[in-house]
């Protein structure tokens, strides 16, 4: 099974807008990125925070990556819960899932699959990243590969 851990793409300030969707650049990146995972990426769940740049983030990442899968908003992942409990639930999904949240839940959790620690950084996310984690045996995770938008910006 792969786990693709994404944080959203940037968004817009508190100052500017409370509900922080995302920027111009922010949705210019995810496209980007969902036309470059388009060739080679299909999955079958896609989940987000709840927040208007998660949910912005993964529809635009769905209609990519997934054919009608449904766009779930779960508990659980927003930037300061604790990553244990999601970290357990992972073992009960089916097939390759796209997850979209925020910082630092989603470093953590990269660290706490791929290390067991939360507190030992694997992977330094930057708006709009996406980490490819594969589980070969249950509850053990690889990074399998990473990108940040600005690698296909000019593309």
């Amino acid at each position: 099974m792969k786990l693709y851990l994404v944080q959203h793409g940037e968004a817009l300030s508190k100052a500017q807008n409370p509900e922080r969707p995302l920027s111009q650049q922010g949705q210019s990146d995810m496209e980007h990125l969902a036309a470059f995972l388009s060739e080679d990426i299909q999955v079958s769940r896609v989940i987000h925070s709840g927040k208007e740049r998660a949910l912005q983030t993964a529809n635009i990442l769905a209609a990519a990556l997934s054919s009608g899968t449904r766009v779930d908003a779960v508990g659980g992942i927003n930037p300061k819960d604790p990553t244990g409990p999601f970290a357990q639930d992972i073992s009960n999904f089916d097939g390759d899932t796209l997850v979209v949240g925020h910082l630092p839940f989603m470093a953590k959790l990269t660290n706490r699959l791929v290390t067991g620690s939360e507190d030992t950084t694997v992977a330094a996310f930057r708006p709009g990243t996406v980490v490819c984690l594969e589980s070969l045996e249950p509850g053990d995770w690889q990074i399998q590969w990473m990108l940040r938008p600005e690698l296909l910006r000019n593309r």
